[in-house]
């Protein structure tokens, strides 16, 4: 019977989401249907963790903002949520450290698992609450058994599996716990180094059967870079976010010109950490 279980798995996805665009979206659906597809995994939930303001990456609007837009992106999807424990805490929160917050709550039973429990969409209608709930119980008998606890994996796209190579952006014992103890998928493009990548670090391929490279074969090159750019010189990027997400940047004119000159000549957090972690440890 082991050979019939399927490892539960929720997506996390940590970045700045400045602002999120449809192309973040579409990791979680690639990504679910690849790992779905491999037969051994069954992908429960996914998580959008936007980064907290003591990130201090250039151009970054406060938090707050980016945590309501990336709501907003989400709302009409059954299975992504939003987290803001890494956007409320003070100081900067390494990706391992955001991984293993969200691996303890589901171990400690906190895991709400939305698609196991039809949501009724008017009160009232217990009867079709009852009819539903029946409905899933049995269609879940026939399906293989799953094994413990839910684990966590990161999402990412290329660009962050190749930003582990960039000095002092990540600790080397962090890259190792992520991949090692978590595990990495990587949504790429046709073309992407990213197997070669993988082959010239040693702590990728000590833990490569842990890295799953998903390929994207309907490109898309939505980022949010391009996003803010196309704003400050007022054009439009309507079907490049979500409506909602459009509308709540118009109402608040949040990307600007002056916007993108928040941070500016400030040593992004990560590195300006690492850096000084590195010059205490000389010898390390």
């Amino acid at each position: 019977m082991e050979s019939s279980e399927k490892t539960e798995v929720v997506l996390l996805a940590c970045g700045s989401f400045n602002p999120i665009t449809n192309m973040h979206l579409r990791l979680f659906e690639l990504a679910k249907d690849y790992l779905n597809g491999t037969g051994k995994y069954r992908v429960i939930k996914g998580i959008i963790s936007p980064v907290g303001d003591a990130y201090k990456k250039k151009g970054l609007i406060s938090a707050h903002h980016r945590v309501i837009m990336a709501e907003l992106a989400t709302k009409n999807c059954s299975w992504v949520e939003v987290d803001s424990w890494e956007s409320l805490q003070k100081e900067w929160t390494e990706t391992a450290k955001v991984l293993r917050h969200h691996q303890e709550k589901l171990e400690a039973g906190g895991c709400d698992r939305q698609q196991d429990s039809p949501v009724l969409e008017r009160p009232g209608r217990k009867r079709k609450w009852a009819e539903q709930r029946s409905e899933v119980g049995r269609k879940k008998s026939l399906e293989p058994r799953t094994a413990g606890v839910p684990k966590v994996k990161l999402l990412c796209g290329a660009d962050i599996l190749e930003s582990f190579g960039v000095p002092n952006l990540w600790k080397s014992e962090d890259i190792a716990r992520i991949v090692g103890d978590y595990g990495l998928v990587c949504v790429t493009r046709v073309g992407n180094d990213a197997q070669k990548f993988i082959y010239e670090s040693d702590v990728l391929w000590q833990h490569r059967a842990n890295i799953h490279l998903v390929n994207e074969w309907i490109t898309n090159d939505i980022s949010s870079t391009k996003i803010r750019r196309a704003l400050r010189r007022g054009q439009s990027i309507r079907y490049l976010v979500p409506d909602l997400v459009w509308d709540y940047i118009e109402k608040h004119s949040l990307y600007s010109s002056e916007s993108e000159q928040r941070n500016v000549g400030v040593i992004l957090a990560p590195l300006q950490r690492n850096a000084a972690d590195s010059n205490s440890n000389p010898t390390a």
